[in-house]
């Protein structure tokens, strides 16, 4: 979406010159009002999403300074700063993926009185994302630093839910009990039913003087910045658990955990087999005949080869601890295994193909030779002779 021709103070209804926390209230204000949850209007769903996308760029001081320049937060070249690999849902300006299931009932009259009398959840649900990281990070291990928005404690009523700070007080409709009496007609006549409280959202407590800033949820939209610990040889699609870094509970009820569900970027030359590492290794035929000691560009530094005289096409030599590290076990590696691929010159020069021509001969390709005699020698061993034959 062009950011140019959309007037993001105007979305929030707040100055050119309005200040960080004026611009989280008025998000926060907004948000309210025109969430999909709780708003009919057929464009609900679109002004919620040019509401995140004005807070996003408003709320950050890098993106604004580009805006209030340029008229949009990608800067003069059209572009943006670049991202960090982080798949975020589309909830919020940093965004996460959630069950949108009641994720704002607390704001939506959720503890003072729910929606058709369903059950408000107390404790904050889990919140995911998914980070995409190289298999160079991996191998490291690194601390990626990412910012989101959630549902947190209210700093103006410390997460009580009253102006006051006083919390919340049993309920007298239910008496605590967070159920009451309900009556419905059947076939039978009137039958007696246990319902959610609709007063306080099943609770069984409920706010006399709520906090105007959190609507009596001791909850709020709010932007904070995580440190994510990525431990070295972490594998793709391995997830790690922030403890209570997830939507926060309603009235400091128990806070849910931020999941991030690591991703490993495919590498243009290793491939990864738990923590084993796959490389093609080219050789040439007199490498592949006589042995060598390669020096190869590893994952993270260089790899000293062995390749044993002899090798075709399709073997593998393995060079021992020079894979990825095993999670929770620093001093532990995984091997590398080199493929090997024999190379065939595909225009030797004139002295190349005379030599190549005499080295027939000598393994018995032609036709003339006594290639059962020539047969019993080792073959590394003929070729080791014919070179040395050749430098005398």
């Amino acid at each position: 979406m062009s950011t140019a021709s959309i007037d993001y103070y105007e979305i929030l209804e707040v100055t050119r010159d309005a200040d960080g926390e004026t611009i989280k209230r008025a998000f926060r204000r907004k948000a309210r009002e025109c969430h999909p949850d709780v708003s009919s209007a057929p464009d609900a769903e679109e002004r919620f999403k040019k509401l995140n996308e004005a807070y996003d760029v408003l709320s950050d001081p890098a993106k604004r300074e580009r805006y209030d320049r340029f008229g949009t937060a990608d800067g003069p070249g059209g572009f943006g700063g670049g991202g960090y690999g982080v798949d975020f849902g589309d909830i919020f300006g940093g965004g996460v993926t959630v069950d949108l299931g009641d994720l704002f009932s607390s704001f939506f009259g959720g503890v003072t009185g729910s929606r058709g009398g369903r059950a408000v959840r107390v404790e904050g649900r889990d919140m995911s994302i998914s980070l995409t990281i190289t298999l160079e990070e991996a191998a490291k291990g690194l601390t990626r630093t990412i910012t989101l928005d959630r549902l947190a404690p209210c700093p103006e009523c410390d997460a009580t839910g009253s102006a006051d700070k006083q919390g919340a007080v049993t309920c007298t409709t239910c008496q605590g009990t967070g159920q009451k009496v309900g009556y419905r007609q059947t076939i039978f006549g009137t039958m007696q039913t246990q319902v959610p409280c609709e007063d306080c959202g099943s609770t069984g407590k409920r706010v006399e003087n709520p906090c105007d800033e959190c609507q009596g949820s001791g909850r709020v939209i709010d932007r904070e910045s995580v440190d994510i610990v990525i431990p070295p040889g972490i594998g793709d699609g391995q997830k790690i658990r922030m403890r209570e870094h997830g939507e926060a509970g309603i009235r400091g009820a128990k806070s849910g955990d931020l999941v991030v569900t690591i991703r490993v970027r495919a590498h243009e030359r290793f491939e990864r087999s738990g923590q084993d590492l796959h490389v093609r290794l080219p050789l040439s035929i007199t490498e592949a005949t006589l042995g060598a000691r390669k020096t190869i560009e590893g994952l993270l530094e260089p790899v000293t080869v062995e390749v044993a005289a002899g090798l075709q096409s399709g073997d593998k030599t393995r060079v021992k601890g020079a894979g990825l590290p095993i999670v929770g076990r620093p001093d532990s590696f995984g091997d590398l295994y080199c493929h090997i691929e024999v190379i065939v010159p595909r225009k030797p020069s004139d002295k190349a193909r005379d030599l190549l021509q005499q080295l027939s001969v000598e393994f018995g390709d032609s036709e003339t030779s006594n290639a059962d005699d020539l047969r019993q020698r080792n073959i590394g061993e003929k070729v080791k002779d014919f070179f040395r034959g050749k430098e005398a």
